[in-house]
């Protein structure tokens, strides 16, 4: 009796799952970042879901194919194809209605390398072509995989004496799905693992920063999981949505709580069957469709993963880049071609193609940690949906009523306008737009402990007394000082912070050199239109202000070897983003208005690539942006100082032709003649790359890493016991 009693009282395996997510989440919480390793064993334990799956695919392929007959696989192919479209159609219109309810937004970014690299492209052939069907199986290129089944299962339908293969293939399937069980009976202590890890590193601020996509991403699977995919089979078939949901909670138990619809693979298979069982409908080829229908449908892109673009459509409303008509034709059928790829690869594909930032990737693998779980759910529930409707039409168990269709459409139709229009309240209440980025740009130090250093506003009544027989790396080094000359506002390599230090890029560069000499520092401020004279003069020993190599700059004094290139870029109105994004739609600008910086090589880049341009000359960045670009569509500039300048005016965009991508050279510029200082400068620029102080100042300045402070994740132990610092 007491033995009846303990298996009474065990919880199921879809119990133990949320048990173990439960309490992963409450170790997360208390223990913070100190789960994170615990990260390595949810790692694992997918791992070994996995370890079956491909191996089944191949075997249920071939098996449910090569009992097929030529007609009936024709059959398939048709009624399952208008099924794969019904799908689509759902997930791209719930991915392009949830954005309405995003609220109104302003948002400026640092520079990202999104703006001048290419679109990366996808390389379909490997990926659906099995050249070499066991490079597909070790590298988990699934579509290769399911091709490759597929003509061996075509095949077999053809061959007479196949009964002894099949049936030894049968014993074989049976086995991996055994295997497969005994690993699934894991799935609560890999659940405690994942969601502690996920738990203990998720910050709050992050979480905070993006619930606009949380929320209207998750309500949006949600929705489409327990409402839109039951709901249309049940209005079409004899099943009742408490069966088709209730049998298959423990497949979309762990489906959410491991973010993998491959690892519930054959759980899902056996859901279908024992679904058809219980309502009778079993006939001669129904598992053999179910067999075929769900390896075969997993490998096109379902309304789990499409949903997931939505995350594109949050990124451009994010950024301020409002996408065109003509850019959601190209989202919406790029979208569906680059999904066939996978999620990983089509999320940087799309982001680059879109013209948004790359960086923005970071947040997507951000916000994956729960929402790749309702993703996941949703794919889980498309999947057994798919299956069942595709089985249903192919045995002839289709029960249309007229009557149920219409009233699905109608409350379906309602309950997402109702979802949408809640969410938009909701938004317009409780998510502020407090625009912070121009703040974190002001609130910038430097990224090294400076040296000694004084800052002159003003240049002394005349230079310092110079001994032109001496370099002036000789006088540097006796005198203990070393004098640099720098620019107002050349953001993001010299300018004030709120605290009124001099700050940046080249200003940090600058204390590195008068480290390396073993000096003190002292700036000068310099007249922009002076700036050769008054280094040529003696007033300082070298120029450390964001200089660009121009011929007139190489003339009139004489510049290092460069430390990096910046590349020549459009500032634009948000709205005029697309209008200068690409060279063939910046051409065909009838006499447009392009503002330049008084340079006579800016001057003639424009002639030349516009020789119908109008040309408006601007003395500083500055007086541009504080115009407003009156009268002027573009702004020539850079876009990695362009992009630091729209930070602090997030109406403007900054945009870089494709693919007409060209670069300008950065150097710094001594006195002219002084062939020592220029030779140990150029040593010294030589040495601060390979030792990577360049690239970790252009990490820090120009792509805004750390530029806001990073604080320990929230935990009790850290922040309500105090246990640890």
């Amino acid at each position: 009796m007491s033995e009846e009693k303990k298996k009474k009282f065990r919880p199921s395996l879809a119990t133990s799952i949320l048990i173990g997510l439960v309490l992963g989440i409450l170790c997360g919480i208390f223990f913070g970042e100190y789960c994170s390793f615990l990260d390595i064993f949810g790692n694992g334990f997918i791992m070994l879901l996995q370890m079956t799956i491909l191996p089944y695919i191949v075997l249920s392929l071939v098996l449910g194919i090569g009992r097929m007959t030529y007609k009936e696989a024709k059959l398939l192919a048709a009624k399952a194809g208008i099924l794969l479209l019904l799908f689509w159609g759902i997930s791209f219109f719930m991915v392009l209605v949830m954005p309405l309810s995003f609220p109104e937004w302003e948002a400026a970014a640092f520079f990202s390398t999104s703006l001048v690299e290419a679109p990366k492209e996808v390389d379909f052939l490997k990926i659906y072509i099995p050249a070499n069907p066991f490079f597909a199986l070790a590298n988990n290129l699934v579509p290769a995989v399911v091709l490759f089944s597929i003509l061996l299962g075509v095949v077999l339908m053809g061959i007479e004496q196949k009964e002894a293969l099949i049936h030894a293939l049968d014993v074989l399937a049976d086995a991996l799905i055994k295997v497969t069980n005994l690993i699934v009976k894991l799935t609560p202590f890999g659940v405690f693992a994942i969601s502690a890890a996920a738990a203990g590193t998720l910050t709050v601020e992050e979480f905070g920063r993006l619930q606009v996509y949380f929320i209207t991403f998750n309500l949006a699977a949600l929705f489409l999981t327990f409402w839109v995919l039951p709901m249309l089979l049940t209005a079409v078939t004899p099943f009742k949505y408490k069966d088709v949901v209730g049998m298959s909670k423990d497949a979309m138990a762990t489906a959410f709580t491991t973010g993998n619809l491959f690892v519930v693979l054959t759980v899902l298979t056996e859901n279908c069957k024992t679904l058809f069982k219980k309502y009778d409908l079993v006939e001669e080829k129904t598992d053999s469709y179910v067999d075929v229908i769900i390896p075969v449908s997993f490998n096109f892109p379902n309304v789990g993963k499409l949903l997931m673009l939505l995350f594109i459509l949050f990124a451009a409303w994010f950024t301020g880049s409002a996408l065109s008509i003509k850019k959601y034709v190209t989202f919406v059928s790029s979208g569906l071609l680059s999904f066939f790829g996978g999620v990983d690869v089509a999320m940087p594909f799309m982001l680059d193609l879109m013209r948004l930032p790359s960086d923005l990737y970071q947040l997507y693998v951000v916000t994956g940690i729960l929402n790749g779980r309702f993703s996941t759910l949703l794919a889980a529930m498309n999947l057994l949906v798919f299956t069942i409707l595709a089985t249903c039409a192919l045995t002839g168990s289709l029960s249309i009523s007229k009557k149920k269709v219409m009233n699905y459409l109608v409350t379906t139709l309602v309950l997402t306008v109702a979802m949408v229009g809640s969410c938009r309240l909701y938004f317009s209440y409780f998510v502020t737009n407090e625009y912070t980025e121009d703040k974190a740009l002001v609130k910038m130090h430097l990224l090294t402990k400076p040296v000694q250093a004084k800052i002159h506003k003003e240049l002394p009544p005349k230079p310092p007394p110079h001994d032109p027989k001496k370099s002036r790396l000789d006088e540097i080094q006796q005198r203990g000082l070393l004098r640099v000359g720098y620019l107002k506002d050349r953001l993001p390599y010299a300018f004030m912070n709120t605290e009124g230090q001099l700050v940046g890029l080249d200003i940090e560069m600058a204390h590195e050199l008068a480290r390396d000499l073993g000096v003190k520092v002292e700036f000068y401020l310099l007249d922009r239109k002076k700036q050769a004279e008054q280094l040529n003069a003696g007033y300082c020993d070298i120029i450390m202000s964001g200089i660009r190599i121009t011929p007139k700059t190489a003339t009139e004094m004489t510049v290092s070897n460069s430390y990096m290139d910046e590349t020549l870029a459009f500032v634009v109105k948000d709205h005029l983003r697309e209008k200068f994004s690409t060279r063939e739609a910046v051409q065909g600008l009838e006499s447009p208005r392009i503002g330049v910086p008084d340079n006579p090589y800016a001057i003639r880049l424009i002639q030349d690539y516009l020789p119908k341009a109008k040309i408006v000359k601007f003395k500083t960045p500055r007086e541009f942006f504080k115009k407003k670009g009156e009268n002027v569509d573009a702004f020539l500039f850079t876009a990695e100082a362009g992009s630091a300048w729209t930070l602090l005016y997030p109406e403007y965009s900054t945009v870089v032709p494709q693919p007409d991508v060209a670069s300008i050279p950065m150097a710094y510029a001594v006195p002219r003649g002084d062939q020592k200082l220029l030779d140990f400068v150029n040593s010294w620029l030589d040495l601060k790359k390979k030792d990577r102080t360049v690239e970790n100042l252009f990490n820090h300045w120009i792509l805004g890493q750390g530029a806001k402070e990073k604080k320990p994740r929230w935990s009790i132990i850290r922040d309500v016991l105090h246990w640890v610092d």
